[in-house]
């Protein structure tokens, strides 16, 4: 039987900002924490606070039930667990990844740790290092859900809202992608406008305020067209896509006029145009979801 000592500790591989911030978080709420970073001398702040500075990964990983990663990219995990010493240690134990990836590569790390005897379970941190161990913190996750639920004790030391999304271990990365597809796509958008408004003698601060009511629209855009998109209806009954192509070109053509390149406006211009090319011009604008994914 694990003894409590081991179900209240928990290890964290990788020392950037976000895994020190994890690292903290641990160390907040009391749990012996464990802590190694392939670049030396990261873990000082967090050993002067209690956490212990192990001298290698296998080491780090044979010192709790649970071991956190949180690195670049699936490559940097492989190069640290697919090594044979690390893999041993690991055997019997659980790691959670919240590591940022794509799903497949979740499926495939997945079964490495299934092959080896070593619980797995993926997730996705989507909210900034300032969050973690506060209540604004958001965790995905997913995997089997006794695993989860089994470390859901430590993780909630993590502060936020911890959600399952599934045994599909890819689910959370899916999930990951989709979102912060939502939020490059919306930062590029947003500086594209601040590039144009500056052409126009506007500076970003006065542009500001009103960019911030354009962002509280959303909201409810959001669940009403996740509706007509799963209904499949897209209407476009207050917008329709003809009236948004008229606006995109009109963004095209003041962007062009200062010399400021609008291929991303483009690229939407050409997606509008070729939905009302198929016969949708009455219908909302995301029926070019469509046309982005036919199947």
């Amino acid at each position: 039987m694990t003894s409590n000592i081991e179900e209240s500790a928990v290890t964290v591989l990788g020392l950037g900002p976000m895994g020190r911030a994890l690292a903290g978080a641990f160390l907040d709420a009391g749990l012996r924490t464990t802590v190694w970073n392939r670049t030396p001398g990261r873990e000082r702040e967090l050993v002067g606070r209690g956490a212990v500075g192990a001298r290698s990964p296998e080491a780090a990983v044979a010192a709790s039930r649970l071991t956190v990663l949180c690195v670049v990219n699936y490559d940097a995990v492989d190069a640290i667990v697919r090594r044979d010493a690390v893999t041993d240690a690991l055997k019997g134990r659980t790691v959670a990844n919240l590591t940022a990836d794509t799903p497949d590569r979740a499926r495939g790390i997945a079964a490495w740790a299934a092959e080896h005897g070593i619980g797995y379970l993926d997730g996705a941190i989507m909210t900034p290092t300032t969050t973690i161990g506060t209540p604004d913190a958001v965790f995905l996750h997913s995997g089997l859900e006794e695993l989860y639920r089994k470390h859901r004790p430590v993780l909630d030391a993590l502060g936020g809202t911890h959600t399952h999304l599934g045994e599909d271990i890819g689910r959370a990365a899916a999930y990951d992608i989709a979102l912060l597809d939502i939020f490059w796509t919306a930062m590029a958008g947003y500086a594209h406008a601040l590039a144009v408004a500056r052409a126009e003698g506007i500076t970003a601060r006065e542009l500001a305020p009103f960019a911030e009511g354009i962002a509280t629209i959303l909201p409810a855009i959001f669940e009403q067209s996740a509706e007509e998109v799963d209904s499949g209806t897209f209407s476009g009954e207050d917008n329709p896509i003809t009236s948004a192509v008229s606006s995109m070109a009109h963004i095209v053509h003041t962007s062009e006029a200062h010399g400021i390149d609008a291929g991303v406006m483009r690229a939407a211009e050409g997606l509008a145009r070729r939905a009302i090319g198929r016969g949708h011009g009455t219908d909302g604008f995301l029926r070019i979801t469509e046309i982005l994914n036919p199947r």
